[in-house]
């Protein structure tokens, strides 16, 4: 899946790539079963206030619901279709089992029409799609769409391109390093999947223009520093002047960029290494 260029016709298109649709299956529609509508909230809560900033707009989408648990144990399914999905930047697969149900699961890099994957808590074929506990896996494979609690579903490793490595597997946990470089501990008993979240070049893709970022449905992010003093802390001054203060603030004056935003959560004992600290 290369990125695609377009020809320099207007300023916008100079600076605009897109990820290439070759892999996606050609002239499959969405299983309309598997689907459903998605409200909008504009980044509001139940009082109409925004509790989330620069939200609202966008192309009109429908969810793909996608089995994170994949709980039908030893049975083949065979994938039908790679599909795009509005809703992430990962693909998604269609799988049909043998008794004819389908279902919608993230498919992993490499992952093609007509190969089979399998969900099984024993000890299966490490291969890219299937799915077992993190202890029936061989160590130093790579594992994306990681239960957190053991049958809750995958949380960790969804979005595309990510893979954890399996360390190893000692006790109750087996222990984890994420694309961050932190390492975490998690009980052996929680499934994942084998391989890495397709199109991983997802990353490199240039927006090229404003109005591309408004059909996502992300309005205009606008700088502290080019705001009023009454509209924010870095406000004010004359022409491109410095924020004027010892650490950036948010807009209503608590530190930000750098500044440590975790609370304490049970996973705190969990994590062995924290991730590396950007420079």
């Amino acid at each position: 899946m290369p990125i695609k260029l377009y020809k320099p016709t207007t300023p916008a298109r100079r600076r605009t790539s897109v990820v290439d649709s070759s892999d996606l299956t050609k002239n499959k529609k969405r299983e309309k079963q598997l689907c459903k509508s998605l409200k909008k909230y504009s980044g509001r809560n139940n009082q109409g206030r925004i509790t989330v900033r620069h939200r609202g707009g966008g192309s009109k989408k429908i969810y793909r619901i996608i089995d994170f648990k994949r709980t039908k144990f030893d049975v083949q399914a065979t994938v039908e279709a790679i599909e795009y999905d509005p809703n992430r930047n990962a693909r998604i697969a269609l799988i049909k089992y043998k008794d004819n149900t389908k279902s919608y699961i993230l498919a992993a890099v490499d992952m093609k029409v007509n190969d089979t994957v399998m969900s099984s808590d024993k000890k299966i074929e490490a291969k890219n799609g299937n799915r077992m506990p993190l202890e029936l896996i061989p160590q130093g494979s790579m594992v994306y769409n990681v239960e957190v609690e053991p049958n809750r579903g995958g949380k960790v490793a969804r979005s595309a391109g990510t893979g954890i490595v399996l360390q190893n597997v000692e006790g109750k946990y087996a222990q984890l390093k994420i694309p961050s470089g932190e390492i975490k501990l998690f009980k052996k008993e929680c499934f994942a999947t084998i391989g890495q979240v397709s199109n991983p070049e997802a990353k490199l893709v240039r927006i090229g223009k404003a109005g591309r970022k408004r059909h996502m449905g992300i309005k205009p992010t606008v700088r502290g520093k080019a705001m009023n003093p009454v509209d924010h802390p870095h406000g004010g001054g004359e022409g491109k002047h410095p924020i004027g203060m010892k650490h950036p603030k948010t807009k209503w004056g608590k530190p930000s960029l750098g500044v440590k935003t975790r609370k304490k959560k049970w996973t705190d004992k969990l994590i062995i290494k924290r991730r590396k600290k950007r420079k």
